[in-house]
């Protein structure tokens, strides 16, 4: 493939792409595809969904290219931010379509049942729990739980020093006990007395 832009900056490829330059797209694609596959395919756990994520993501960068500011970061870093939260919505768009599917399946009479009861309101105050959240806690809290990110990984991809994602952590996590009560004094179901 001719390479004609190679020796630009990222910043100065997105900068083209704003002005519809195609080229400055492909040669982004070419320095960050693999890499954006990689992160897409750790987060979603499926390669035509990660293929997917990839290729919504730079569609992404292409149309909202007019909008990056360098001065508000690398572009490596807001093209990797844009896969990541594709794949952080494909993740829970998945989700939510096996559970409308497991809701709309017919329950099984079996064993564990009130266990499973259980686990799913258990599941939903979790969820209920993180949606009242500041935001920047459950974007912390959501990505290291259920995107598997370690804290330096989500510094480096949310752009933030390591030392304030793991203040958001702390405080999401305390904040989300507080919001859950103490867990040694709930009753459990499945006790019998």
């Amino acid at each position: 493939m001719n390479r004609q832009l190679a020796h630009l900056s990222d910043e100065a490829l997105v900068l083209l792409a704003a002005r519809s330059e195609q080229s400055a797209l492909a040669e982004l694609y070419d320095r960050y595809g693999r890499t954006a596959y990689g992160l897409a395919l750790r987060v979603v756990r499926d390669p035509a969904l990660a293929e997917d994520v990839v290729q919504d993501a730079f569609l992404a960068v292409w149309r909202s290219a007019p909008t990056f500011v360098p001065e508000r970061g690398k572009a490596s870093t807001w093209i990797l931010t844009l896969v990541h939260r594709r794949a952080v919505d494909v993740v829970r768009r998945e989700q939510r379509r096996r559970a409308d599917s497991l809701e709309r399946a017919p329950e099984p009479v079996a064993e564990g049942v009130v266990e499973d009861a259980w686990l799913r309101l258990q599941r939903e105050r979790v969820q209920s729990a993180l949606r009242r959240l500041p935001d920047a806690q459950r974007e912390a809290l959501e990505l290291a739980y259920y995107g598997g990110f370690s804290q330096s990984e989500l510094a480096e991809r949310l752009g933030q020093p390591l030392g304030t994602i793991k203040s958001r952590m702390f405080a999401g996590l305390s904040r989300m006990r507080e919001l859950l009560g103490d867990p040694g004094t709930e009753m459990s179901w499945t006790s019998t007395t």
